[in-house]
């Protein structure tokens, strides 16, 4: 089973990150949640960004408010690709501080950014790079897209006149 690490920068993110986690259990992929601090426990970021492809993890979402580097350090350090919730915090500048810090990373090393907030779409694209491997999970993935037009065809219905 194709493991999928949802960390962040304290607890105060975790009700944004949730998102991200219900999405990856509801493809049926394993999920290692943790708290990773980049600025009050940097030995914890080294060593998980180091050690989290051994475990089995094949892609890490990062979640973090205020000047968020969380995401880009985790990114330095590993080899797995990651995925960046700038996450609005109370700390934050309307969020763009986040944006911005996970936005605008130096050539070779790559963040996929989602939008503020928008852990659930980063718990989708997680599945949908593990689904270019994992036909179990490309096809959960596309009955999650058919579910989707599906809703939008029904909302259609029901304000057409």
């Amino acid at each position: 089973m194709s493991k999928v690490a949802v960390i962040m920068g304290s607890t105060s993110d975790l009700p944004v990150m949730q998102d991200a986690i219900d999405i990856l259990e509801g493809f049926d992929l394993e999920v290692e949640v943790d708290i990773v601090s980049a600025h009050r426990t940097p030995e914890k970021l080294f060593e998980y960004g180091k050690t989290a492809h051994e475990r089995g993890i094949k892609v890490i979402i990062a979640g973090a408010g205020g000047a968020a580097h969380l995401p880009g350090m985790i990114a330095s350090l590993s080899p797995l690709p990651v995925i960046g919730v700038p996450v609005k915090s109370s700390n934050s500048i309307d969020g763009w501080d986040s944006v911005l810090s996970i936005l605008q990373m130096p050539g070779g090393v790559p963040v996929a950014t989602v939008a503020l907030d928008g852990a659930k779409n980063a718990g989708i694209l997680a599945a949908q790079i593990i689904g270019t491997s994992d036909k179990c999970t490309l096809d959960k993935i596309l009955v999650y897209k058919e579910g989707l037009k599906e809703k939008v065809i029904e909302g259609a219905k029901k304000v057409k006149k």
